[in-house]
């Protein structure tokens, strides 16, 4: 079994956020895969435990990106394709799913994982989009799945609860947490990670032309620091109750 993996390398979710100039600085900040994606990697490392094959991991990003790639194949994954174009900086949703697809549909694959969601921007949207314009079905937010055949049965996430689907592969599948347990790198896997192939490809070589993004993000803020609290002191009961009432009301303006 042929499977990729759909990688982003966000922020560690620890990090602080700046902006400068309207832009997030990300000066000293450290990158890390989205951690919903190595949901992902695990899960395709269980996969080619029960069936056999290759798992390979596609990620876009600058040469920082590499960094990421190298630990998913640490974790187990057996080469990575990075695509890396300056055209990309800036790169919308709708962009990065048409430039992955392109780079999937040059791989052999019979099934293509991703996280459900990047803690960066949240969208949500990329791995959705990328099995549409594959013309391929796609289940979000997965918490099992079973293979058998070339029949996929997956238990997705849905609100209030679960459901169970039916779907012919290949197809794309998103993770959600509660799917598997993502396993560490481990010394012997940090060596051979090394040595295993990762390609680096250009938009040219996956004869796309025009990357110019349909949505344009002019700049970015933080929101405003949240006030501090309010504490009612020295005051019976009663009157504090119509303390906070008349705060709630004339300040906070909740009621």
């Amino acid at each position: 079994m042929n499977i990729l993996v759909s990688l982003k390398q966000t922020f560690d979710t620890e990090a602080k956020i700046a902006i400068s100039g309207g832009k997030i600085d990300a000066t000293g900040v450290n990158l890390v895969i989205n951690p919903y994606d190595e949901f992902a990697v695990e899960e395709a490392l269980k996969l080619r435990e029960k069936f056999g094959g290759e798992v390979t991991i596609i990620s876009i990003g600058g040469d920082k990106v590499e960094t990421s790639v190298r630990t998913a194949l640490a974790m187990g994954a057996d080469k990575g394709v990075i695509v890396n174009d300056p055209a990309l900086e800036g790169a919308d949703e709708c962009v990065i799913a048409e430039v992955l697809a392109k780079a999937i549909a040059q791989q052999p694959y019979d099934l293509v994982l991703s996280g459900r969601i990047a803690v960066d921007d949240g969208s949500s949207q990329v791995a959705v989009r990328t099995a549409d314009v594959l013309n391929i079905p796609s289940v979000s937010s997965i918490l099992k799945l079973e293979i058998e055949g070339d029949v996929a049965t997956v238990t997705r996430e849905i609100d209030g609860g679960t459901e169970e689907l039916e779907v012919k592969m290949p197809a794309l599948f998103t993770a959600q947490k509660g799917l598997n347990e993502p396993r560490y790198p481990t010394m012997p896997g940090i060596m051979k990670a090394k040595k295993k192939e990762v390609k680096t490809v250009t938009l040219a070589d996956l004869g796309i032309s025009d990357a110019a993004p349909k949505m344009n993000a002019p700049k970015y803020s933080l929101p405003s620091p949240r006030k501090a609290g309010t504490i009612l002191s020295g005051m019976e009961a009663p009157d504090a109750a119509r303390e906070l009432a008349k705060l709630l009301h004339e300040e906070a303006k909740v009621i």
